[in-house]
């Protein structure tokens, strides 16, 4: 029998906690969380009518059909740890694969073909790729001056796949040259058979102690030195401790840049250069393209070549490559190199300096310049590669790849398809189109790229657009070689601060046909 329970008077009533008040709240948050949850589902929904891509005007370009896998945005993740010569990269929602290189005929390495109509040209052409290739020893031969500290024994050894002047080959020449001629160097970890062709650099400086400061390094560390070796005996040099360096993350990698075309590089106009950025900044401004040139601290001109276009001229770059990669002092970079704060051994001092100068006393005139002279010359005739199709001669996966890379995914703001060289003294580098895809400025590259290295105007982020042609028989890919697979490379461009995270954003929205056909494009190059 249910009690009932008389109120007292002067008191009033109250609701119970549970009562009908709190099962109104309750009514009107669950009705908001369902709206909420419609609201989504109707976002996601419209979202699976077709994928769309960022363009440079601030709107969106709608593909059709949905993608296999729906990417949102860049993926910040941890790179890719080693090479894999085509086939699909894991991990980035990307379902295309890299054709891989092709290892047919090579499309690159030849002499500018409108040289032939000039014969002294093309005899200084030939003197220069005689001496591409000729082996360094320390004394004792006609080819003088390796070391104290060098990381190959010969241009072409690092310049040559597909052919001479070009990058890292196959099989790593450095292995063999480590310990030739009793030379008794441990070849570093990040150097393997298969691997790219790599110099080192520290990003800080090391006390005498080998600790690393804070004081800023950049600077290029020889893999190897001449301790040991036959034609050097006096000399009693450790390597630098590279793996110390790894463990402490102080350690960086280039690989060699493909020469050819470098001719027609160096006689692209300023005016051209500067008019292709200015077109460039107000296309990418959406997208937060905007390149900027290198310049030189001499003289103010633009630089363009290297990783971080931090050299100005062919001569430079033959110059410092030649003092920096093999220890050969030339007369442009007349001092042996040491290692701050410590001197270089006496008896690693074996040459006078500089080792590698103008020849006065030979009759034919061909031989007169030094070796980095011809090496300027061989590289400044060597013309640009042929891509394996061009227009409507190449197959529809191709063409649609073109159009994708340069309309849709928007690529090309960078990789300029093309730029036109000035009037040079030689008449066969005067106005001709370079189709470099390069815009030869630095560009903000990101987290997932710096390097933590700045040379001139480039900072620890920021590389120089790097040409694509020639792009279909290459092997390694990015400053430090990192990767093989195409796809890991465009992947990479995306990083926290990097200028290409709308552009790959723009890649991952494409359909895996459409990638795949952007893919095959760029193997065509």
């Amino acid at each position: 029998m249910k009690q009932v329970h008389a109120v007292s008077p002067g008191h009033v009533a109250r609701p119970a906690r549970n009562g009908p008040t709190t099962s109104i709240r309750t009514l009107v948050l669950r009705s908001l969380f369902l709206t909420l949850f419609l609201l989504v589902c109707g976002f996601v929904v419209q979202g699976q009518n077709g994928p769309q891509v960022a363009l440079p005007n601030g709107g969106a370009q709608s593909l059709g059909q949905s993608v296999e896998s729906k990417f949102p945005g860049p993926n910040f993740g941890p790179p890719f740890p080693g090479p894999n010569f085509g086939g699909q990269f894991p991990g980035f929602g990307v379902g295309a694969q890299d054709p891989g290189p092709n290892f047919g005929s090579p499309d690159a390495g030849g002499m500018i073909l409108a040289l032939t109509s000039d014969p002294g040209a093309v005899s200084y052409f030939n003197d220069g790729l005689t001496r591409f290739q000729e082996i360094e020893t320390v004394q004792n031969s006609e080819n003088t001056g390796l070391g104290p500290t060098f990381n190959s024994n010969q241009c072409s050894s690092c310049h040559a796949q597909p052919a001479i002047g070009g990058s890292s080959p196959p099989v790593n020449p450095q292995i063999a040259v480590a310990n030739l001629d009793g030379a008794t160097n441990t070849i570093p970890s990040f150097i393997t058979l298969n691997g790219p062709v790599r110099e080192a650099r520290f990003k800080f400086a090391t006390d005498s102690n080998g600790r690393v400061t804070n004081t800023p390094d950049g600077g290029v560390h020889g893999l190897f030195t001449i301790a040991g070796r036959g034609d050097a005996p006096t000399c009693q040099l450790a390597q630098p401790d590279f793996e110390s360096m790894s463990r402490q993350n102080n350690v960086i990698f280039r690989i060699p840049t493909p020469l050819f075309g470098a001719g027609l590089i160096e006689s692209i106009t300023e005016d051209t250069i500067l008019a292709n950025q200015a077109a460039e900044n107000a296309a990418g401004q959406w997208l937060g393209v905007s390149g900027i040139p290198n310049r030189s601290g001499n003289d103010g001109s633009i630089t363009r070549f290297g990783w971080k276009a931090q050299n100005k001229s062919l001569l430079i770059f033959a110059g410092e490559a030649y003092n920096v990669e093999m220890g050969i002092t030339n007369e442009l970079f007349p001092n042996e190199r040491g290692y701050p704060p410590n001197p270089l051994p006496t008896g690693c001092l074996i040459n006078p300096t500089p080792e590698d100068t103008t020849n006065f006393d030979v009759s034919s005139t061909i031989s007169v310049p030094s070796d980095i002279v011809a090496f300027a010359n061989f590289m400044r005739f060597l013309d640009q590669p042929t891509p394996s199709c061009t227009g409507n001669n190449c197959s529809p996966s191709i063409q649609d790849g073109n159009n994708l890379f340069t309309n849709i995914v928007q690529c090309s703001l960078c990789h300029t398809p093309s730029m036109t060289t000035g009037a040079s003294y030689e008449p066969a580098l005067s106005n001709v189109q370079a189709n470099l895809y390069s815009d030869l400025l630095l560009h903000h590259m990101g987290s997932r790229l710096a390097d933590g290295i700045s040379q001139g105007a480039a900072g620890p982020d920021q590389f120089r657009t790097a040409p694509l042609w020639g792009l279909g028989q290459r092997l390694f890919f990015l400053h430090d070689g990192r990767t093989s697979d195409l796809v890991q490379a465009i992947e990479d461009h995306a990083g926290f601060g990097s200028e290409a995270n709308a552009v790959i954003q723009n890649f991952n929205g494409l359909s895996t046909s459409q990638q795949q056909d952007l893919l095959n494009f760029l193997r065509s190059l």
